[in-house]
């Protein structure tokens, strides 16, 4: 029997109302909290402030997939509370997270982590501890100890990653992802089903990670199944959510693969929503993952039954939600589609992939 380890320190409170339990958690610490602006935001920091004593600053002004440039400017207006921080509580989708983990590994100084991002500099010193709620179900950041930062202006996509960034508790409250449109929804939980299928074809797959990820996969197929037909429907909500904790739980330990790095540059140089460009091409790397590794095989049967129709099923799945399947549908012409595989597959998330490259087709799969 081969070995194998699992490890995730996180503590996890999951259900409706856990976000009430927040308070205990702050405890008398002084906390900075990490959200956005946005109105449906409000009733949820209302509830969390409500119960606990005042923030010592609030960082708002939160954009997606966070830059080096925003994050300075965040740091620079943090800068008289920076040393009075205890702990960072995270209140959001996968951008706060990130956010929340670049302060937290600097201590709300930029340059030390930014330096660090370049690797001239060693980061001195512990994180300080993040408390994460989620808004979304998708992204998992609450459950890992990195951060996806950005740099438009280099072109560059950047991975904070420390074993200290681990939340040291998650509050994932399905309720609170009651508003979330549709569109957001679907990203979202694509993202999750992308972490979910990328830890079952995965070169560092346990039994373990891959229990997790074959429950994620079914329930964050059936909830957005649900949720495309009734926005409202509380119990799918709490499926996808479900779904989410468990592709997180699963790719906290064996990273993401071929798909996400795929899917860094079409989000970087076309604004892709990261959920879409990480699942789209899902079928056809699939394809290119089944009659490689037996216990894969296993996994992938126990989600989509017949292998030799699973990829065409799961096209469908995601055609019939409204995710194109082809590049040029994302404004990605065959030469940077080429280009575009070929660094996917030499890149450290492609060579965690376990397929074989020459299996993948060059058109969708329909």
């Amino acid at each position: 029997m081969s070995q194998w380890r699992y490890h995730n320190p996180v503590a996890v409170h999951f259900g409706t109302g856990v976000i009430d339990q927040v308070a205990e958690q702050i405890g008398p610490r002084k906390w900075l909290l990490v959200t956005q602006a946005q109105a449906p935001f409000a009733p949820m920091r209302e509830r969390l402030t409500a119960r606990t004593h005042a923030p010592l600053a609030i960082a708002d002004a939160i954009a997606p997939n966070p830059s080096l440039a925003m994050l300075q400017g965040l740091c620079n207006q943090l800068r008289p509370e920076a040393n009075d921080i205890e702990v960072i509580v995270a209140l959001g989708g996968g951008s706060v997270m990130d956010t929340a983990k670049f302060l937290a590994a600097g201590h709300c100084d930029y340059m030390s982590v930014a330096c660090y991002l370049d690797g001239l500099v060693k980061l001195s010193g512990k994180s300080l501890p993040i408390i994460a709620i989620p808004t979304t179900a998708g992204t998992g950041s609450e459950l890992t100890k990195w951060a996806t930062i950005w740099d438009p202006d280099q072109g560059r996509k950047l991975s904070l990653n420390r074993d200290d960034l681990y939340a040291e508790a998650a509050f994932i409250d399905p309720d609170l992802t009651a508003s979330l449109p549709w569109a957001l929804t679907l990203a979202s939980g694509l993202d999750a089903l992308s972490h979910a299928l990328e830890s079952i074809w995965n070169r560092n797959a346990t039994p373990v990670t891959r229990g997790f990820a074959v429950t994620a996969a079914g329930d964050v197929l059936k909830a957005l199944a649900r949720l495309h037909v009734n926005l409202e429907d509380r119990d799918a909500r709490c499926l996808l959510a479900r779904g989410a904790m468990g592709a997180g739980l699963a790719f906290s330990n064996t990273q993401t693969a071929l798909a996400h790095n795929i899917s860094y540059p079409i989000t970087l140089k076309h604004g892709v929503a990261h959920g879409i460009a990480a699942s789209f091409c899902l079928p056809e790397v699939m394809t290119a993952a089944i009659g490689v590794d037996v216990e894969c095989d296993v996994a992938l049967r126990a989600v989509f039954g017949d292998l030799d129709s699973a990829a065409q099923a799961l096209r469908r799945v995601l055609s019939d939600l409204g995710v194109a399947g082809t590049p040029q549908a994302y404004g990605i012409g065959e030469e940077e589609w080429r280009r575009i595989l070929a660094d996917a597959f030499d890149g450290p998330r492609g060579r965690n992939f376990n397929g074989v490259p020459a299996k993948f087709p060059s058109e969708p799969i329909l």
